[in-house]
């Protein structure tokens, strides 16, 4: 009794700010945060067209991916001079522009000289790829290429930003110095090793139906379902509604593919929430910018990085998503146990049970889920192509739409759908097209290996020193870049220093490695977009809500070691082994994870029953990390470690409150 009132006292002496942004305070942090939300104002028959020439472009990517037989110089040509053609009828020279109608004489001159070099190759495509080389020789083809370049490295900072430009800048700087200006032109241009490198294919191929199916499914009104559900496991639990951000930004970032635009989506709802049960303004930010930027590394979507791992490690998208599911349970698992043992510390209460959306009245929403379900069931047979499978998913939305009397679809929503598809897009292109100029590069000048010979040098052949490094460099290399683009730059750089045989790293653990680190650079500071745009909402300081948001995501930066030592945790199992002992495995793999997760989360906090010294918290860390990686000595170490603080100290809590009754 006395330790409950103790919580109560606390929870009531914390002067919390409850104040929150309201939903232009939110658009502005979508202005200043999001670049996608920065686009131009469009009203009358000039919107009409736009919106038009949008759902031209949504339907024309689903029938090429789905029946052109074009060779790839055709197809991605058509496919890159219509992405330039819309980037810059929807984003302006600079943020928030407010002219209405207004498309500056300089950015049609830069769409013409940008997508016509395009269009020309897409056209001449057999004549063009006969030439070779030989195309270089003709200045004119040399000068169109330029601009088509430079063109789409304008739409990037407009619609992307800056940081991935800075890696690009740098590395075409190198590769101007060390390789013949025509070749470059050449290998970044006219082959497939550069704008239409495997990150723009892959994105033509499958990225595009995916996003245009993430839009008909927002328009479901999946997300409040989301929500909703959410609130209804877990909204009437000590400090519920950070719970219910875990659960549903888990949830909503299945589909999406924006750390910053989930934190803003699920945030808007959930901050406010947090802050009014008592959390702090900045853990309330951090909560859900961990959270949101879980949702990029959770299957089977993994902002749309998925497809492009399955491309890049050369196994099937079904085992790239099983492969994904345990250490993004870890993840989510942590950040849980955090705000849990927060709640408990700081004596916070959740929602109460009559304000919470009851159980049976979502249940028979359940059928909103179906088109996901449908469509890893049609992924995971490995029967049909990605985007056939994607295409399915759309049309079962749509009926489930329909069905849906709450959030009917209708023909307008679905012209919505096609156009925010259409524009959605977008910035996920230009991004790709960036991360195959980086790729192109690197493949130029071999950077690739010498990279790998420093890091081998300055490393010693240690391999964890390696790590440490790779992963530097993956977090430098991810501020501020889109997803897709994160994990392609990722893959072309850092991915192949670990696979050397100097370092030894698997290749399917290497790839998945450098794809967290990657991400996390989102909420790692300096710069951490999700973060800061958790803080503005929260009305908190960017900084701490950055390393509040870090320290909740401590298992983003745990679990790529402990995989990168050992596969076994993404399934990865020696030759020879029984379905018994793999069974087995698995179990206890997932059993001895979670129980080092809560170990390590335990220890961040500080708090468990009631709070820990230094010497405790040491003690819960290492068993934690113990258990966490695979093997049966590390296990039952961690686990007598583990075991006997959470024992010592539920037994001491339990004396005192004996002693009060």
């Amino acid at each position: 009794m006395q330790s409950k009132e103790n919580g109560k006292t606390q929870a009531s002496e914390l002067e919390v700010d409850t104040s929150v942004g309201t939903a232009a305070d939110v658009e502005e942090v979508m202005k200043k945060y999001d670049r996608e939300s920065n686009t131009r104002i469009w009203e009358g028959r000039p919107k009409q067209i736009v919106r038009a020439l949008s759902i031209i472009f949504s339907l024309y990517s689903i029938f090429v991916t789905l029946f052109s037989t074009a060779m790839p110089e055709v197809r991605l040509n058509i496919f890159l001079g219509m992405v330039l053609i819309l980037g810059y009828l929807h984003y302006p020279i600079k943020k928030g522009d407010p002219h209405v109608n207004r498309l500056p004489w300089y950015d049609i001159l830069i769409m013409i000289v940008g997508a016509g070099p395009l269009f020309y190759f897409a056209a001449n495509a057999q004549d063009i790829i006969k030439l070779a080389t030989k195309v270089t020789k003709n200045p004119v083809m040399v000068v169109i290429a330029v601009f088509s370049v430079l063109a789409f490295m304008e739409l990037c900072r407009r619609c992307v930003g800056i940081p991935i430009l800075c890696v690009l800048g740098a590395l075409l700087v190198y590769t101007f110095s060390t390789v013949r200006f025509g070749k470059v032109i050449y290998d970044l241009f006219y082959t497939t090793t550069g704008l239409m490198n495997t990150p723009i294919n892959v994105c033509a191929k499958y990225i595009v139906v995916f996003i245009i199916f993430g839009a008909f499914l927002e328009r479901t009104g999946i997300s409040a379902f989301f929500i909703n559900l959410a609130n209804a496991i877990c909204g009437a639990a000590a400090g519920g509604p950070a719970k219910v951000a875990v659960i549903s930004s888990a949830l909503c970032g299945m589909v999406s593919g924006s750390s910053v635009g989930n934190t803003v989506t699920t945030g808007s709802v959930t901050i406010p929430m947090m802050k009014k049960t008592g959390y702090q303004p900045e853990f309330a930010g951090a909560v859900e910018a961990a959270s949101s930027t879980g949702g990029q590394i959770m299957p089977p979507i993994m902002g749309a990085a998925a497809f492009l791992m399955a491309e890049y490690m050369g196994i099937p998208y079904g085992e790239v998503a099983l492969k994904a599911i345990l250490p993004a349970v870890l993840y989510f698992a942590g950040i849980y146990i955090a705000v849990h043992l927060e709640a408990k510390k700081l004596g916070l209460k959740g929602i109460p049970k009559d304000e919470l959306p009851k159980m049976r009245e979502l249940l028979p929403k359940i059928y909103l889920l179906l088109p996901l379900i449908i469509l890893i069931v049609m992924v995971s047979t490995n029967m049909f192509t990605m985007q056939f499978c994607a295409t399915i998913a759309i049309g079962i939305t749509i009926l489930v739409g329909i069905i849906n009397k709450d959030d009917r679809i209708t023909l307008t929503k679905f012209f919505d759908a096609l156009e925010a598809g259409g524009k959605g897009t977008i910035t996920v292109a230009v991004a790709c097209a960036m991360a195959g100029l980086v790729a192109g590069c690197i493949t130029s000048t071999g950077l690739a290996s010498k990279l790998i010979t420093l890091v081998v040098n300055v490393s010693g052949g240690v391999t964890i020193i390696a790590l440490a490094l790779t992963m530097l460099c993956c977090i430098v290399l991810g501020m501020g870049v889109p997803t897709t683009a994160n994990y392609c730059i990722m893959a072309a750089t850092c991915a192949p220093i670990l696979m050397s045989p100097e370092i030894g790293i698997p290749r399917i653990c290497a790839h998945f490695f450098v794809f967290y680190f990657g991400i996390v650079a989102d909420i790692t500071p300096p710069v951490a977009l999700a973060a800061y745009a958790g803080s503005a909402i929260a009305k908190a300081p960017p900084m701490k809500t950055a390393f509040n948001a870090t320290r909740l995501a401590i298992a983003a930066f745990i679990v790529p070691y402990i995989f990168a030592f050992s596969p076994a945790m993404l399934f990865e199992f020696e030759a020879g082994l029984s379905g018994a002992m793999i069974a087995l495995q698995v179990v206890q793999i997932c059993a001895t994870s979670l129980l080092g997760i809560f170990g390590v989360a335990a220890a961040l906090n500080g708090f468990l029953f009631r709070k820990m010294n230094i010497l405790f918290r040491i003690i819960m860390a290492a068993g934690g990390l113990c258990m966490m990686y695979p093997g049966t000595v590390t296990d039952l170490i961690g686990l007598v470690a583990v075991g006997g603080i959470y024992f010592l100290l539920r037994m001491s809590t339990k004396k005192p409150a004996a002693a009060a009754q």
